[in-house]
């Protein structure tokens, strides 16, 4: 057969199938393109274009810092780079590869853009506080669109790991404990990254981490080992990964525990099985900072077996470990590994660079004009101030102290009161703290000359020097004043009793949540304790602004306080944020992503759990059935708690069916009313329970929520849709299945806080 007529045969058959398994023709291109290239590479290209390298200089974020970067470049032996800030740098960088390299192939160029880029927005934790997602998704645009003027084009972001242990640090990089919630963040947030159009030069790849399950460690300890079952797996954990690979996402990076016994970066079933084969995942991906290396100390072996267990799994590209520069031509002559894996490793980052546009234009991102004019501007700027006010979430407000009057006189008192350094909150890799503004200049701002403000440290963040140098490894973020504790407390008592109402700002410094951060007592610090304490004495007024990146234990803070506020860690605009809170210019409308322990005993605390055959009932705790002898089985503060400066009212719940078939649709209706005197917003959960299903099911579960804004007096009627989707769960065979019975349905402004009810049976 002649290779033309051949050819033509193949573009019949292709023009007979339905349009949906015909080839794009952009896909072609693509293909056709990559192949071409791929033609002309040795096996040495074709490898060191799975090599990520970091050569140091910017901001750590591992241990490891490689070497030799430049002949490694020109040599054709690095994919990427991560670790390299700014337009001049990327541009020389890009250089070295597009001139120097024999198939002078571009790099791609890499960075932790978390929670904004040098626009540092709210920690994430925070920011799924706000349950907007407009917002949040306007939030990771204005970060791809910062990032990618200054050269960047892939940003590791975002993190949708679910986690149930607020000893985690990394809880600060999530959006908490609950799948529906999490789920919906993961994808707004890389069609945010990603845009319409990723050649475009002001959008950037997104990297959905850690794959998988990295939330649940044991212990709340970073990097400790993950065990669970698939249900909880399918049910629970992976839904956030899935939504955002159904968003688009482009690239997937693995986590550091072990699945199955077996560690995410050498786990098949993981990388292939589930989420090329059944998610249908096209986009490449790369290790977690020298995970590959670090499967040695899992006990799998030594570099050139975990290097070729982690192909064999599925994973393309390495970072800055290098076991697959230094040993996969070796595996390759023992055949530990095939050509074909690393033929397919290598497609998946070259049309990663070609969906980027780089092989078209390899500098298309260093544009220094967009540089200076989207960097730090003043729109992402006013973005990030009305995020920062959007995610804070008021916890108690008695006697209505807030928002605070601009008159008399205002203590503003503690370690985080006036203090720059921790403002951004961790994994602001490219932010600096100079930039962020403090809260008592904040303040200061919104009362001009109408009230006065008095300032008193209080207490340093926390008194212990050892626990300090653990923290201050990315700069000093708890200084230590040279005056004692006893000192600095008098002067801040002596303050507070020349003052009308106290504002204390209190809670962690920024680098004691996020990576390699957990703690196994999350108390604020004694030195922050026994201020609150003397101040409470005063008799005055005390309203504390809580910075935290997890949730905190706050029994007795929420005992002395008459407000309580916890505003995470608000970012770059932190001042403005918080003053535009407590003197009204912005109604508190955040609700709880994470739910508040009394104590430590209680964690993992979380609102979905499942009852026992001898759950404990409202009252007094009972004899035999699941509770504690010394603390009450719900949390301090539950899972989309969050109050408001005006009220609402829940009424008139209606179901338009009593019963419904698996296709059939129920309109739930009900009026929400404010019935205070400011306007505000309100988030109104729906929560559902199947009764009768074929495996326990937990006592509540999110399905659906929305954000209303209503003036005072006004009243909406809001409308949720109940479908088989709301009703199904994966069963014991790993099954999407919803089960005919009863189900319980609760609208509320919380979890715990459930207005209205009502049955309703599927058949």
């Amino acid at each position: 057969m002649k290779p033309h007529f051949f050819s033509l045969l193949i573009a019949g058959i292709i023009g007979l199938l339905p349009l949906h398994a015909q080839i794009p023709a952009t896909t072609a291109k693509m293909n056709a393109f990559v192949s071409g290239l791929m033609s002309k590479m040795t096996l040495e290209e074709k490898i060191g274009q799975l090599n990520l390298l970091t050569p140091g200089g910017g901001v750590a974020t591992g241990a490891v810092v490689s070497a030799d970067v430049e002949t490694k470049i020109s040599k054709g032996q690095v994919g990427g780079l991560f670790g390299v800030i700014g337009v001049e740098k990327i541009r020389k960088a890009q250089q070295l590869a597009v001139s120097r390299s024999r198939l002078k192939i571009p790099l791609l160029f890499g960075s932790d853009v978390i929670h904004g880029y040098k626009t540092t927005f709210p920690i994430p934790l925070g920011l799924s506080c706000s349950w907007d997602m407009a917002l949040i998704e306007h939030s990771a645009r204005l970060a791809g669109i910062e990032a990618s003027a200054d050269g960047l084009c892939w940003v590791y972001s975002p993190m949708v790991d679910i986690a149930r242990d607020p000893r985690w640090g990394r809880v600060a990089e999530g959006s908490g404990e609950d799948v529906y919630l999490g789920s919906k963040i993961a994808a707004a947030m890389v069609r945010g990254y990603q845009g319409d159009d990723l050649a475009a030069n002001n959008t950037v790849m997104a990297c959905v981490k850690h794959f998988a399950l990295y939330g649940a460690a044991e212990a709340g300890r970073d990097y400790n080992t993950t065990d669970m079952s698939r249900i909880k797996m399918y049910e629970y954990y992976l839904p956030p990964y899935k939504a955002a690979i159904d968003a688009g996402a482009g690239s997937v990076m693995t986590s550091f525990n072990e699945i199955d016994g077996i560690p995410a970066t050498a786990n098949k079933w993981l990388m292939t099985d589930l989420l090329r084969k059944q998610w249908g995942f096209k986009g490449f991906v790369v290790t977690d900072y020298t995970a590959i290396n670090e499967m040695m100390a899992h006990g799998m072996g030594n570099l050139q077996t975990v290097s070729a267990l982690a192909l064999n799994a599925g994973v393309d590209m390495d970072m800055v470990g290098e076991g697959y520069l230094t040993t996969l031509p070796l595996s390759l002559q023992q055949h530990k590994v095939t050509q074909r894996q690393i033929d397919d490793a290598c497609r998946r980052i070259l049309e990663a660079k070609y969906k980027l546009g780089l092989f078209e234009d390899p500098y298309r991102y260093c544009d220094d004009n967009r540089a200076g004019q989207e960097i730090l501007s003043a729109d992402k700027k006013k973005a990030a101030r009305e995020l920062g006010a959007r995610s804070c979430v008021l916890l108690k407000n008695s006697q209505q102290v807030l928002p605070l009057k601009k008159s008399g006189t205002i203590a503003l008192i503690g370690p985080l009161a006036n203090n720059k350094n921790n403002m951004l909150g961790t994994w602001a890799v490219n932010g600096d703290p100079q930039a962020a503004v403090p809260i008592l200049e904040g303040i200061k701002s919104a009362v001009g000359n109408s009230a006065k403000i008095l300032f008193a440290k209080g207490a340093n963040i926390s008194d212990d020097s050892v626990f300090a140098k653990k923290v201050n490894v990315f700069g000093e973020r708890i200084d230590i004043d040279p005056a004692s504790a006893e000192q600095l407390r008098a002067e801040a008592v002596a303050t507070a009793n020349k003052a009308d109402v106290i504002v204390a700002v209190v809670g962690e410094a920024s680098e004691m949540s996020g990576e390699a951060a957990s703690r196994s007592d999350i108390g604020l610090p004694g030195s922050q304790q026994q201020l609150l304490r003397a101040l409470a004495q005063t008799g005055k007024p005390l309203v504390v602004v809580l910075m935290s990146g997890r949730p905190l234990t706050l029994t007795t803070e929420n005992d002395l306080a008459t407000a309580l506020l916890e505003v995470w860690f608000p970012g770059i605009e932190a001042g403005n944020a918080v003053a535009d809170l407590l003197f009204g210019h912005y109604n508190p409308s955040g609700k709880l992503t994470m739910s508040f322990p009394r104590n430590v005993g209680q964690i993992p605390i979380y609102y979905n759990h499942k009852n026992t055959g001898r759950p404990q009932g409202d009252g007094p705790t009972e004899k035999f059935h699941s509770n504690y002898l010394d603390v009450a089985n719900d949390p301090l503060f539950p899972f989309g708690y969050g109050l408001s400066y005006t009220s609402f009212k829940y009424d008139h719940l209606k179901l338009d069916k009593a019963t419904v078939g698996l296709k059939d649709k129920m309109d739930v209706s009900f009026t929400l009313t404010n019935t205070g005197a400011y306007a505000g917003e309100e988030i109104v959960q729906l929560y559902l329970r199947d009764k009768e299903a074929t495996i326990a099911r937990p006592v509540k579960e999110l399905k659906d929520f929305k954000k209303i804004r209503l003036e005072p007096g006004e009243n909406k009627t809001i409308h949720f849709t109940v479908d088989k989707e709301k009703l199904s769960y994966f069963n014991s065979n790993l099954q999407w299945m919803a089960d005919p019975g009863m189900f319980e349905i609760m609208i509320g402004s919380s979890s715990a806080d459930i207005r209205l009810k009502s049955e309703f049976e599927l058949r």
